[in-house]
């Protein structure tokens, strides 16, 4: 008997339904991220480059490495159906801070903050190998912290910090402040997500 994942695929056909309609010259006009050839569109996650094909939808990797988990393949077609270019001001800010990060806190506290800190709070070498592989940039702040590009324009940060006998491993994530007017709530939520886990995948 087949076992159907419903809380994957049921919003991944929704949107993908919804981009069989879009207009590709509306998405390169809000978007320069994303690359129009008359057949595909061209967008770049985390460093990897994927082709998704319009209007019926088909996602390959120009690396030809794995294809993304439908949550992915998700979040991209909702950032091509709703993303836009907006530019960073170069302040950082936690999710609690942006709109409607108090709302969403205490899912995205278990989904994103508490997965970071004991996914890299406890391998701190392994961590910093993965990011380093992926072309992040260090930055001097927590016991190991690194800069990642999601998308072009989008920056995020991951600091980790190791536990001790007294406290437990924590980890915090920094948004380019320009996720506050770029991206919905709940896909703030999904990048963090997505970056802890393409980041786990390299370790």
């Amino acid at each position: 008997m087949q076992v159907e994942n419903h809380k994957e695929e049921v919003p991944f056909a929704h949107y993908e339904e919804k981009f069989r309609e879009l207009s590709p010259a509306d998405v390169t006009e809000r978007l320069s991220a994303a690359k129009w050839d008359g057949k595909a569109f061209t967008v770049k996650l985390l460093g990897r480059e994927f082709v998704i094909a319009h209007p019926a939808y088909a996602i390959t990797a120009t690396d030809g490495g794995p294809l993304p988990p439908l949550p992915t393949q998700t979040f991209l077609l909702r950032y091509l159906l709703e993303g836009k270019d907006t530019p960073w001001n170069g302040a950082w800010k936690t999710f609690r801070e942006m709109p409607w990060g108090e709302l969403y806190i205490k899912p995205y506290t278990g989904r994103v903050l508490t997965r970071a800190a004991f996914t890299f709070g406890t391998r701190l070498d392994a961590f910093r190998a993965a990011a380093e592989k992926m072309g992040a940039k260090p930055v001097n702040h927590g016991d190991a912290g690194y800069q990642f590009e999601l998308v072009l324009g989008y920056q995020m940060q991951i600091l980790a910090w190791a536990g001790d006998e007294e406290f437990p491993p924590n980890a915090q994530v920094l948004y380019s402040d320009n996720f506050a007017g770029g991206f919905a709530p709940e896909d703030r939520v999904v990048a963090g997500d997505i970056l802890i886990s393409t980041v786990k995948s390299n370790m």
